[in-house]
C-alpha cells in the first residue's frame, strides 16, 4: 500500500506507519520511503534531507509508543 502525503507533517507521518506496519510512503519534496516493523527504513537515496526525516518520524513513533 502507498500512501502520498502532500505536505510533511512527523506526526501524521509516525501514525500512519504505525497503523499499518508495513508498507511505503511518499513524501512530497522529500522522497519515497519503506516502512517495517512500524518503523521507517533508511531510504534508498541517502540525501540529508531524507534522512533527517527519517530520524524525525522514526523518533515521533517512539514517543507515542512511550506514552501510550
Amino acid at each position: 500500500m502507498l500512501r502520498i502525503f502532500h505536505q510533511y507533517r512527523p506526526r501524521q507521518v509516525a501514525r500512519y506507519v504505525k497503523g499499518f506496519f508495513r508498507g511505503r510512503v511518499y513524501i512530497d519534496g522529500v522522497g519515497a520511503f519503506e516502512f517495517d516493523c512500524g518503523k521507517l527504513l533508511p531510504p534508498s537515496r541517502k540525501d540529508k534531507r531524507a534522512l533527517a526525516v527519517m530520524n524525525e518520524v522514526n523518533s515521533e513513533i517512539r514517543a507515542m509508543a512511550i506514552a501510550a
